[in-house]
């Protein structure tokens, strides 16, 4: 496949950095129009050799002429003119100069190299990765299969032991009977018959030692099934649902893990119930050095000890304490709110069903933490747990509680070592299952959760559950925040990524993660990932005038959710660009080229665009509008804004100055789907705003004033714009 091909198919994260290598000077038109003649010309030669740089640069020339042609056959009036232009500038940049276009060529093919390769060795390394969990699931599966199917095999044995057992007592008996009789055996006879006797007490003394070797065994193959869930499996899923908890990937695994416990309890059970069987048939006939009476005892009590085990294991949260008015902000609670949590019993066996009655209880068995709030848990806190229909699952969920803080009063009354968002606390449940002379205490714990008395401490208690999530997996170290650990960059940067993929239908790319690492560490880190980020700086500020790096993301999330969700799915906003990264990537691009992104200075969260215009010795120029808010895009869509915004031109005249979309495309073809129409029943209204440009020439500030005209699609008056303009030194 052609190399520019396998691009189109790579991530989108990757493509941007394709983006990142064309600009006005070559055009990524001209790479995709003339793909498979760029890639069939050794550029690195080229590059080298100037008599062949200019026949190269005018078999460009040509190869641009021929696609002109198509255009005009296919009548694309817009493409005739874009390849015109195109070749117009190539002339002018490259006419004199063709080794330095054959450079840059040379240079981008190796950079999409590049990005292809480092694009298939992550998706290798993910598909490898997949093929290593199949392979795991499917060996764990093969070793229940192999248990089952030996708990069988024992069965079938114990069943032949029977018919042998019963049918050496009744040659036994009937021996006894005829040695009395008259006419009884002679006694040749009587000696065959207690050779046959002899001969099927070796055969039955070798069969119950295979039996019991079966069982052995049976029980030497729970335990190591039993030990992978218990220590492997039960810990990878409760990892994958804390990562899911803070918004990676969804944690689905569950239902294969109950499946495995209930195997392995059902193999347990038909091991005790084939050691009664056992018994039975040694309390008929035994003889010295009898395996059944020799081993029953002892594997009786290690299958019961293995039972027991697995069932404590068993009671797992389901989905953590969540409050349904933010289902994706798990974890944090707020006093007088209902909050729901649900709890499946991992084997499901028919007899445990109504069984199990489970209590919720706060902050229980949890060492009392001097200063800490305390709570008491209101609403129905006892479930009974029944069998699911939909998937069989013995559940309980409580879908109705809620927390209210104990009020501690007079002189006593102390402020704890941490602020309310630090504070960590859990949810404890407990039960008792008693059966068949069985009584075992049961429990699980929460996840630590975050208690807040009002939604505007929200953004701050998700930030400590995102800290606490990503660098421990321990249930109950409550006291985490007292000192808490750093996080590396590496961390850090796929769970901010989560927090957008899982609100929105994009993730953070590479690019943009790189902006917000320069943010957190600066430039001089140089983006390494091992880079060590406090807590502090995330979610805590030590300073009344700087606010915390996660508020500010958190104000970016509201804003996306509320006004810019659909812009943000296609693609439309770059959002994390810094000032100085946004001049560089529209340096060489068309005049009107802008891009969207985020303010760096609201708390609150707020959009700006930036786009590029040249002066009359053809040096970029920049501007930048001043931030738009929440409360101004109530009043008017951001895509209306881009349409509508004017900035006063030569002779007074207002006139639009956003063309093209970064990197080259029309303003329309990006936003016209979102422009409100007067079908919608919004009749546009005009208003001019006067606003003040700075621009710095020769050394000294001018101020001058413009016109920027708005058509709102409502009578709300929204006040002037300002836009800074930064000129290139």
């Amino acid at each position: 496949m052609a190399q520019w091909c396998q691009l189109k198919l790579v991530d989108p994260k990757y493509q941007e950095q394709v983006h990142q290598l064309y600009d006005y000077s070559f055009p990524m038109d001209i790479r995709q129009y003339l793909s498979k003649w760029i890639e069939s010309i050794d550029w690195d030669n080229v590059a080298v050799d100037e008599s062949l740089a200019t026949v190269r640069f005018h078999d460009l020339l040509a190869q641009l002429d021929d696609q002109h042609s198509r255009f005009v056959l296919q009548k694309d009036l817009l493409r005739q003119h874009n390849i015109r232009k195109f070749k117009g500038k190539l002339q002018d940049r490259f006419q004199e100069n063709p080794v330095y276009m054959a450079k840059i060529i040379s240079r981008n093919l190796k950079e999409e190299q590049r990005i292809l390769a480092a694009a298939k060795s992550i998706e290798t390394d993910r598909e490898n990765t997949q093929t290593s969990m199949v392979l795991e699931k499917q060996k764990l599966d093969n070793k229940v299969k192999d248990m089952k199917n030996k708990v069988q095999e024992a069965d079938q044995n114990i069943k032949s032991l029977e018919y042998l057992q019963d049918e050496h007592d009744f040659k036994e008996n009937n021996l006894k009977n005829r040695e009395h009789e008259m006419n009884g055996l002679t006694p040749k006879q009587l000696e065959h018959e207690k050779l046959l006797i002899v001969e099927m007490h070796f055969k039955l003394k070798f069969k119950r030692k295979e039996v019991v070797g079966q069982l052995a065994e049976v029980l030497n193959m729970a335990e190591a099934v039993q030990s992978d869930l218990i220590s492997e499996e039960l810990p990878e899923w409760k990892k994958r649902q804390q990562r899911s908890c803070i918004g990676g990937p969804p944690n689905t695994c569950l239902d294969q893990l109950q499946n495995w416990f209930t195997a392995v309890a059902e193999s347990l059970q038909q091991v005790r119930q084939q050691l009664k069987e056992l018994q039975e048939l040694e309390q008929k006939y035994t003889y010295d050095n009898d395996p059944i009476k020799q081993q029953k005892g002892f594997l009786e009590g290690r299958a019961l000890a293995l039972f027991q085990n697995l069932l404590e294991h068993s009671l797992v949260v389901e989905r953590q304490p969540c409050m349904p008015t933010h289902p994706q902000r798990p974890l944090v609670l707020q006093t007088k709110m209902r909050f729901t949590v649900k709890l499946r019993f991992l084997v499901t066996l028919q007899e445990f069903n109504y069984q199990l009655k489970v209590k919720a209880l706060f902050d229980n068995d949890v060492t009392e933490k001097k200063g800490f709030r305390k709570f008491n848990i209101l609403g129905t806190n006892t479930k009974v747990m029944n069998m699911e229909e939909s998937n069989g699952s013995l559940a309980a969920e409580f879908s109705h509680l809620k927390l209210l803080e104990q009020r501690v009063t007079g002189k006593g009354k102390k402020e704890g070592p941490l602020i309310v968002t630090e504070e960590l606390h859990c949810i404890c449940f407990e039960s008792e299952l008693r059966q068949s002379g069985l009584e075992i205490k049961l429990g699980t714990i929460s996840l630590p959760i975050v208690v807040i008395s009002n939604s505007s401490q929200l953004p701050s208690g998700w930030a400590s559950i995102l800290w606490y999530n990503m660098l421990t997996s321990e249930p109950q170290n409550l006291e985490f925040f007292l000192s808490p650990p750093t996080v590396s960059w590496g961390q850090l940067s796929e769970v901010l990524s989560w927090q957008f993929s899982s609100v929105t239908k994009r993730g953070l790319n590479d690019e943009q993660l790189g902006m917000l690492t320069d943010k957190l560490l600066g430039q001089k880190a140089q983006r390494n990932p091992e880079g060590l980020i406090p807590w502090t700086m995330f979610g805590a500020s030590l300073s009344e005038k700087r606010f915390p790096f996660w508020l500010w993301i958190e104000a970016i999330l509201d804003l996306i959710k509320r006004h810019l969700l659909t812009l943000w799915n296609d693609g439309c906003i770059l959002g994390f660009v810094s000032k100085e990264r946004a001049k560089a990537m529209l340096t060489g691009k068309c005049p009107g080229t802008f891009l969207l992104r985020f303010s760096e200075s609201s708390r609150d969260g707020a959009i700006t665009f930036t786009w590029v215009e040249h002066d009359l010795y053809d040096k970029p120029v920049f501007h930048a509008v001043a931030p738009y808010t929440k409360k101004e895009l109530s009043a008017v869509s951001l895509p209306d804004i881009i349409r509508t915004y004017k900035v006063m031109a030569a002779e007074n005249i207002p006139e639009n100055p956003l063309c093209f979309l970064y990197p080259d495309i029309p303003k329309d073809k990006s936003f016209g789907k979102y422009y409100t129409r007067a079908s919608e029943g919004k009749q546009p209204v005009t208003f001019l705003f006067q606003i003040i440009s700075y621009l710095q020439e020769n050394r000294s500030d001018k101020i001058r004033h413009s016109i920027s005209v708005f058509k709102i699609p409502s009578m709300t008056m929204v006040s002037g714009k300002r836009f800074e303009r930064f000129c290139s030194k």
